[in-house]
């Protein structure tokens, strides 16, 4: 083949659509819908974090970054995600920190960014994973609003 034909990969290029239709969509459901705590302590004093990503795996998540923050959060520590879908009603998770980074967002604000892995053998994981399915179907299946005035399905 010469070099100036270019072979289009159209599987690769449709799962690198379907790859940011999801992230988009996260984006969305972490900041507007999903309302993410932690309980890091003995006490069982909780705080909020901001979810990054998540996958059946585990979930990358972030926190305003203190060095006590940064000490409290190294690999190896397992603690209790609190996944609220309603107000008074929340999802556990047990999660284990698998790495931590310092991040700074395009505002210049300091965050410990950590990624973990979940705790798959719980009852209520069952639940988290059939929310991740959902996630990554709508990305794959979800149609951009354009205005029709009909429903078309295939």
């Amino acid at each position: 083949m010469s070099d100036d034909k270019k072979v289009v990969d159209f599987t690769k290029k449709r799962q690198e659509s379907i790859e940011q239709k999801r992230r988009s969509f996260e984006r969305v459901v972490f900041e507007e819908f999903l309302g993410v705590f932690t309980v890091i302590d003995d006490q069982g004093s909780g705080f909020p974090v901001k979810l990054v990503d998540i996958s059946k795996e585990g979930c990358q998540f972030q926190l305003p970054f203190s060095l006590k923050a940064k000490n409290q959060f190294k690999a190896g520590t397992e603690f209790t995600l609190k996944l609220y879908f309603a107000k008074s009603t929340y999802l556990p998770a047990v999660v284990t920190v698998r790495h931590a980074q310092e991040y700074i967002d395009k505002d210049g604000d300091a965050w410990l960014r950590l990624g973990s892995e979940f705790d798959t053998s719980l009852p209520s994981f069952a639940a988290l994973a059939s929310f991740i399915d959902f996630i990554y179907q709508y990305a794959e299946f979800s149609c951009a609003d354009k205005g029709e005035s009909k429903v078309y399905f295939l």
